[in-house]
């Protein structure tokens, strides 16, 4: 299957092959051809597999061949909607790279910069406009922008920006739109609910699910090390130096969480920035730049940064918290393993989060294997969890698995802390004291655990 035989032209498939771009993926084959053909869609499918190619190509190549006509004044002919500025960035980036050879206009707008260079810009029209909600919303009130041209518009990312904190958002900005339109969804998850709001704001849509629903791909290796709340801290960087972690893309659940870290990291000398609600837009697009060049080594984020961000081999994500939603878990562990890559999603989990952890489970029907790491064992341990029915996996399975830099990962024999890790890192792991309390020993030296005093809260 190629391209071409989809039915794009020559400029875009040109294109496409000086991008490397060799074969369709699933939803690119079947969303292609329909949106093309005018029909609208509703498609799901794994993070890394090519959901913006699958309704940008299309979709600019429509724009190209439709009757040539001057752009009118603060007109646009397509809507991209995004739920984040650094999405909106990523996705008007590819437009302009396969929109190379076409005579077209791309343009994001998005809240968190000044509105009066977007004003400026839409004034002469733009063909597409990819936009997160609450800006567009701006630029419409304000007249900037005007819809008498638009011919589609698509929701990326669409179960977030139909979700309860884009619904209203939505509404309004439906009412502006044209009823004659193509409307397109696509999203890596999708619910039964979310899916009832997108098929009734769609016209007898195709429905395209590319992969099992609410999957992640089977590129990345997924797994728990329990620990108690008070030295995730701790515990990461100890698995940053053991492991050899070269870049980690790290989810705190609190913008305050976020900062304290890069704060312990910056003060060990550890490349690290944050991305989160509270920073300004060009902080936030600084970080995400160097972070992808590799200037950066530990990128620390909320979930602003968990839907689509492309980031090319990211080798490990670490959940330093869980998310509160579990579909927002699928995401996260998506900016790794993309496109075939290998990739690891670490979670670390302590006791008050199994609830968490158990809603992960059931939404993805898997048992995440638990890997204590030696010295961190959590003094609260972490409930067992009872959501999907698949038994857990082992504990120790006969056939360790490799982690990064050939280090063992989850399932592998127990490894004894480094000799010299209190000494280099004073503050990652406490000193163990003897009998008397008069001075550490090591771990070699602890001995079996007392009987009688049963681990817990």
């Amino acid at each position: 299957m190629t391209f071409a035989a989809l039915g794009l032209h020559a400029p875009l498939t040109d294109t496409l092959a000086g991008l490397a771009y060799t074969t369709p993926t699933a939803v690119q084959q079947q969303a292609i051809p329909a949106i093309l053909a005018g029909r609208d869609v509703m498609a799901a499918a794994q993070t890394g597999t090519g959901k913006t190619a699958a309704f940008a190509l299309p979709l600019l190549q429509t724009l190209a061949d439709a009757e040539a006509a001057p752009l009118g004044e603060k007109m646009v002919r397509a809507v991209i909607l995004v739920p984040t500025r650094e999405l909106a960035e990523q996705v008007m980036q590819s437009c302009q790279q396969y929109a190379a050879d076409l005579a077209l206009t791309c343009y994001a707008a998005y809240g968190g910069v000044n509105l009066g260079p977007q004003i400026t810009r839409l004034k002469a029209g733009v063909d597409v406009l990819v936009a997160t909600p609450g800006r567009l919303i701006d630029l419409f009130t304000k007249g900037a922008v005007r819809f008498p041209a638009l011919r589609a518009v698509v929701l990326d990312e669409a179960d977030r920006m139909l979700d309860l904190g884009f619904a209203d958002d939505l509404g309004i900005l439906f009412q502006a739109l044209p009823r004659q339109r193509q409307t397109l969804l696509f999203s890596a998850t999708f619910s039964d609910e979310i899916r009832a709001l997108g098929k009734a704001r769609l016209k007898q849509p195709l429905i395209i699910e590319a992969t099992p629903r609410n999957t992640a791909a089977k590129s990345v290796k997924q797994w728990v090390v329990p620990v108690d709340k008070k030295r995730k801290t701790d515990l990461f960087l100890f698995m940053r130096r053991d492991r050899g972690w070269q870049q980690v893309l790290v989810f705190a659940k609190t913008k305050k969480g976020c900062d304290e870290l890069v704060d312990r990291l910056t003060a060990k000398q550890i490349a690290a920035d944050a991305i989160h609600g509270d920073r300004p837009q060009a902080s936030r697009q600084k970080a995400l730049d160097a972070f992808k060049v590799g200037e950066i080594e530990v990128l620390v984020a909320t979930d602003v940064a968990a839907r689509g961000l492309d980031i090319d081999t990211l080798p490990q994500v670490v959940n330093f918290d869980l998310p509160l939603q579990a579909e927002d878990y699928i995401h996260r562990i998506g900016r790794t393993g993309r496109a075939g890559a290998r990739g690891e999603a670490i979670s670390f989990v302590c006791a008050d989060e199994a609830p968490l952890l158990a809603a992960i489970e059931t939404l993805i029907k898997q048992k995440l294997s638990r890997d204590e790491e030696p010295g961190f064992e959590p003094k609260h341990a972490v409930p067992l969890t009872s959501g999907p029915s698949a038994k857990p996996l082992a504990k120790s399975a006969s056939k360790p698995r490799p982690g990064a830099a050939g280090r063992p990962g989850p399932g592998a024999p127990k490894r004894s802390a480094p000799s010299n890790w209190v000494d280099e890192f004073d503050d990652a792991r406490p000193a163990r004291r003897g009998p008397g309390g008069n001075g550490p020993r090591s771990t070699a030296a602890r001995g079996p655990k007392p009987a009688g005093k049963p681990r817990g809260r």
